[in-house]
């Protein structure tokens, strides 16, 4: 039996799934099981997959029609072997320790039951995007699921397979905030922590699950929050939601925000080909506002700033 099942559902993933398997095979802990469930792609995941199943046996892959990236993990679930659960998603890459670090964590502290850790965001090229650090202690994390915040990141998880199927796996019901149902639900069987170590490059992309269905995921963290307030026995007047802002664009608006956003943060670490890749971008979301253009601008004509500002 190995130590570590990992889980990982692919659905048309074919530009970032060879990144994403590879940082799985070359992890410093090898002991491990790659559970890897095509669901119908219909690009080149299945074979690449394959390709990567022919070469490596700690690969379990198995194909199947379409039916969704809940059920997928079901499925998964319901063929691990290993003590430990790490999901892994197929646009990300996992760092070489993510796994000894995690599971080091794990065997010191037998009342964690979920563990997750920080992470570098990326975008479709693998720039960094920002640092994303995470609450780390049971409290802190037990606070903000209950106000409706993710604060353990999906792929970034490693859970005690013991504990996932006392609570139920995922619920399909609360696609797409299964995540959040989850973490909640595994709070009252255990503690929830993360690592301060950057164990993921977490990537960003328009064709996320994350992003293109956020406003049905924050109706659905709502519902999740709901029934934790009852399984809790929390009063009313004590039960708060918290409505946080988009993290991800939602509409054209919000996503020359970000590209806006993204962009300067180029700009100002001197990386001038990305600020204006950035610029366009923005400019794409909304052509008629002056933020896309000014940046394009800076990052065309202006100097990069002195490298003693980019250090503050």
């Amino acid at each position: 039996m190995p130590l570590i099942s990992v889980l990982m559902p692919v659905y048309n993933a074919q530009p970032y799934l060879s990144q994403a398997v590879e940082s799985i095979l070359n992890q410093s802990l090898g002991d491990f099981e790659f559970l890897i469930l095509d669901d119908g792609s219909t690009d080149r995941s299945a074979k690449i997959l394959r390709g990567y199943a022919a070469e490596d046996s700690r690969i379990q892959l198995t194909h199947r029609p379409n039916g969704g990236y809940v059920s997928a993990l079901n499925s998964l679930l319901h063929q691990a072997t290993g003590e430990l659960i790490a999901r892994m998603d197929a646009d990300d890459i996992a760092l070489p320790e993510r796994f000894a670090q995690q599971a080091a964590f794990l065997q010191a502290h037998p009342e964690v039951v979920c563990l997750g850790g920080a992470q570098d965001w990326i975008d479709e090229a693998g720039r960094i995007l920002l640092h994303h650090p995470e609450a780390e202690q049971n409290d802190e994390i037990q606070r903000l699921a209950l106000s409706g915040q993710t604060p353990i990141n999906h792929p970034s998880a490693m859970i005690r397979c013991a504990a996932m199927l006392q609570v139920g796996g995922y619920d399909e019901a609360l696609c797409p905030a299964e995540d959040l149902d989850l973490w909640l639900k595994l709070g009252e069987v255990g503690q929830l922590a993360n690592l301060s170590a950057t164990v993921l490059q977490y990537r960003q992309h328009s064709g996320s699950v994350s992003e293109r269905r956020q406003l049905e995921q924050t109706a659905k963290r709502r519902l999740a929050c709901q029934q934790a307030w009852t399984r809790r026995r929390i009063p009313a007047g004590q039960a708060q939601f918290h409505e946080a802002p988009p993290w991800r664009p939602v509409d054209r608006p919000s996503r020359h925000q970000f590209m806006t956003l993204y962009g300067w943060w180029f700009f100002n670490a001197g990386q001038r080909q990305a600020a204006l890749i950035y610029g366009l971008k923005a400019i794409r979301a909304l052509p008629w506002a002056t933020e896309g253009w000014k940046l394009l601008a800076c990052a065309l004509i202006k100097p990069m700033p002195p490298q003693a500002e980019i250090s503050k």
